[in-house]
């Protein structure tokens, strides 16, 4: 390996604790996951969960199940207000009225644990479920159970009491990409595949015929295959190109916004479990029907879109327009909204490591609209995986974020405190007085 890439090794394994060291783009190593023995200095290994020294758990995991074993080191006690790079659960969780730490894009699993009810205006009940809040991994050591109500993925067949952190992301790593442009391959037995030699989440490159990289976040790749669920729909789609900065989980209060790169597949991957929500061959007679996302859900209107607008008038116009309810005077070089983001279109690393550091909106026309345009990955604080409330007809009232403690109709029971670190810190002043759905955005009908 070159010094350069030592040295920039070291210093972000001093500033993340080693968050790159360990699976750095590919396989961790083994010991890191699994134990041998289940022992170790005369003590059982496996962190937490019901198990002894010299017994073992399945698949020699280091903890009760696949996801608990990534919790032993992405969930943490980070302190309130104090969200760490690769930490993706507050553990423990903390109790209804205590938002959670961590602010990564994809969000925090202990939202999941999380369940609010308050009273409206007209003394209605309010309610915001903990497990509509997020994807329901089974983490059976960090009290995370599985989806009661949705039993099988919306739109597919994956069972919910199967699903873990390893349903999306491949813990062996098996995908890589090769080239400057976001080309994914596969080793296969009887040929010759790059190896992995570097993280592809933050804009590293493949080096021609030398090394590969990891794919974003090490998510599944096509064909994808667990050893602790067998899938009755085989992953059919590559992983998503995107960009991270490295400082991606922080307060978005000093920053303005954490952005991601996104390039382009996210929802077509997101398909390989949610098979009939995104399904070009339905939305290509059924657009009305289905909102539509993936890589040919242009922002860019080649003829008469949804709203009613011509040919050549953009969504993308409006996007960079819309700076708030009833102001439409933004412009493209700084309207950006991390609460909204959308794909560039493109799988080339350059062009995502220059649009990472851009506070930029869409230019090219090529951009779409893709699941996480709407929704966080993994949990928020808001129902149906939010970014924001989208049963609320406003998501500020008087200036400020709505409070359940005043009975506020479009609070999502949420006390306000709770409520603005479920908008990631952002100011309500960063809106409108009185803001509508940041669907706006888009679709600028308020």
């Amino acid at each position: 390996m070159k010094f350069t890439k030592i040295a920039v090794a070291v210093a972000l394994a001093f500033a993340f604790g080693n968050a790159y060291a360990f699976h750095d783009g590919g396989v961790a190593y083994c010991d890191g996951c699994h134990t041998m023995h289940n022992s170790s200095g005369n003590k059982a290994m496996a962190k937490k969960g019901a198990s002894t020294q010299f017994q073992g758990l399945a698949y020699l995991l280091q903890g009760s199940d696949d996801s608990s074993t990534c919790l032993n080191c992405h969930g943490a006690a980070d302190a309130p207000g104090k969200p760490s790079s690769y930490h993706i659960m507050t553990y423990p969780a903390p109790a209804a009225g205590t938002a959670p730490t961590e602010r990564t894009p994809g969000g925090d699993f202990a939202w999941l644990t999380q369940t609010y009810t308050a009273k409206g205006s007209r003394g209605q009940t309010i309610s915001s479920i903990g497990e509509r809040h997020g994807h329901n991994v089974v983490a059976a050591d960090y009290g995370l159970v599985a989806d009661a109500t949705l039993t099988t993925a919306p739109g597919g067949q994956y069972s919910a009491s199967a699903l873990s952190c390893a349903s999306c992301h491949d813990p062996h790593a098996r995908a890589r990409v090769v080239d400057a442009n976001g080309t994914i391959a596969y080793p296969k037995l009887g040929s010759a595949t790059l190896p992995t030699d570097g993280s592809g989440s933050y804009g590293g490159q493949a080096s021609a015929g030398v090394y590969a990289v990891g794919v974003y976040r090490i998510l599944a790749g096509s064909n994808y295959s667990q050893m602790s669920y067998s899938n009755p729909l085989a992953f059919n789609a590559d992983p998503p190109v995107a960009v991270a900065p490295s400082t991606y989980n922080t307060s978005t209060a000093a920053t303005g916004g954490v952005r991601v790169a996104y390039g382009k597949g996210m929802s077509e991957w997101c398909s390989n479990c949610h098979r009939s929500i995104h399904n070009d061959n339905v939305n290509a007679s059924n657009t009305q029907l289905i909102h539509p996302a993936g890589n040919g859900a242009l922002l860019t209107a080649t003829a008469n879109d949804l709203q009613g607008n011509a040919a050549g008038t953009t969504i993308a116009a409006i996007y960079n327009a819309y700076k708030k309810s009833g102001d439409l005077t933004n412009t493209q070089a700084s309207s950006f909204n991390s609460t909204v983001p959308y794909e560039a279109g493109t799988g080339v690393v350059a062009t995502l490591v220059a649009l990472q550091a851009s506070a930029g909106g869409p230019s090219t026309g090529t951009e779409n609209v893709m699941c996480l345009s709407c929704h966080r990955a993994h949990a928020g604080g808001f129902p149906n995986m939010g970014r924001w409330y989208f049963q609320g007809g406003m998501i500020t009232e008087n200036g400020a974020w709505p409070d359940a403690a005043a009975s506020s109709d479009y609070s999502a029971g949420l006390p306000q405190t709770v409520y603005a670190a479920a908008m990631y810190d952002q100011s309500a002043t960063n809106y409108a007085y009185a803001q509508r759905s940041l669907c706006n955005k888009c679709h600028a009908k308020d």
